[in-house]
């Protein structure tokens, strides 16, 4: 097992302030896990909830959950991957032992859950350090804003036959989510009419977990017009610009009065939350995927839920089992299943982070990501 060693890495030290780039010691793995070397690392809303405030956590901390790279070096115990080879991180990692593992509902883990919100390893402890000796927290478990990142075994899932880490880091989070959305969670079922509220990084994935699902319609629903030809490339059929007109009323027109079977809500905006699931027709399933922040709260007509039917609920990583499924949808894209290319709009390096997510709040990304040499 190698030492501690030294990574570049973008460090958050407050909320609501700049990211800083500096070198960061990153120790040596314990047992249980393992040392990976990041090669892509996904521009994604998560992580701006986390700079700006939304979604408190403890700082200093080292932001980024979606990423790819190759593992460096592994403790004692480990098994399921050896040095070499190329992983995902998993953003909630599972034990795989307790109530919600056995139930196939690994996201929900309390192991994945504690570090998350403590931006601590499972023995309570941290991996990184300033150069002034001064612990830095990990972001859930995983930190892909560092060139070198330690994490637990079961945060990572192993790639099989020299998939490319770009696309594997754009798998690792919004595709997974907006693609398990509408497959795993609303369950969509061919020829349903699928609408998407937020056509960013998840939805336009949720866009096309529906064309998966041969949804006989699939609008797209948001509030920039600049949206609708991505949209339209990845599988919607049909664009609401709700800056200027009432999606729920285009949805009804576009439907002949009845609504979706499905909606997506991928912003984490209350009003679209209930947008998505006043859009529904009789017996419609409303999915959440959007985060939003601690004290949010939406206003739903709860008679709809006795006298329509109407199903509402959340979803976590596309209530997908990511062990399990990500290496199905490196699969399913190889054999043409969805897109990955058409999703990425920029490339970015590591110093340039904090302009990757000045372009992420003004709209000009449909994906972005920072990648190492």
């Amino acid at each position: 097992m190698s030492e501690m060693v030294m990574a570049l890495a973008a460090v958050l030290y407050e909320a609501g302030k700049p990211l800083v780039i500096e070198e960061v010691e990153v120790a040596a793995p314990q047992a249980g896990e393992v040392r990976v070397r990041m090669k892509a690392a996904g521009i994604c809303h998560s992580d701006l909830h986390v700079m700006k405030g939304d979604l408190p956590m403890p700082c200093p901390i080292i932001p980024g959950h979606e990423g790819a790279g190759i593992v460096e070096s592994v403790g004692e115990g480990v098994t399921s991957v050896q040095v070499g080879d190329a992983v995902i991180p998993i953003w909630r990692a599972s034990c795989g032992r307790c109530g919600y593992c056995l139930n196939g509902k690994p996201a929900l883990c309390d192991m994945g859950t504690a570090m998350r919100f403590t931006g601590l390893m499972p023995d309570g402890g941290t991996r990184f350090r300033t150069r002034r000796g001064e612990a830095v927290k990990h972001y859930a478990g995983v930190s892909t804003f560092a060139s070198l990142s330690t994490m637990p075994e079961a945060a990572v899932v192993k790639l099989e036959g020299g998939f490319p880490l770009w696309k594997a880091a754009l798998i690792g989070c919004g595709v997974i989510t907006g693609i398990g959305a509408v497959l795993e969670a609303a369950k969509a079922r061919a020829g349903d009419v699928v609408a998407v509220f937020g056509c960013g990084g998840i939805g336009l994935n949720a866009i096309q977990g529906a064309k998966m699902a041969a949804a006989g319609r699939i609008i797209g629903v948001d509030v920039d017009a600049k949206k609708e030809a991505k949209t339209r490339e990845l599988g919607a059929t049909d664009f609401v610009d709700s800056s200027k007109e009432d999606p729920v009323a285009a949805i009804k027109a576009l439907t002949g009065g009845f609504g979706a079977e499905v909606a997506i809500e991928a912003i984490g905006d209350p009003v679209a939350m209930e947008q998505a699931f006043d859009c529904l027709r009789k017996g419609g399933t409303c999915v959440v995927a959007g985060i939003t922040g601690q004290s949010a709260r939406a206003r739903i007509n709860t008679n709809q839920l006795v006298y329509a039917e109407k199903t509402l609920k959340g979803t976590l990583y596309g209530s997908m089992k990511p062990r399990v499924d990500l290496p199905r949808l490196v699969a399913l894209h190889e054999q043409g299943a969805f897109k990955l290319e058409e999703l990425l709009t920029r490339t970015y390096g590591l110093e340039e982070i904090n302009e990757a997510y000045e372009d992420l709040q003004a709209g000009r990304l449909a994906r972005g990501l920072v990648v190492w040499e």
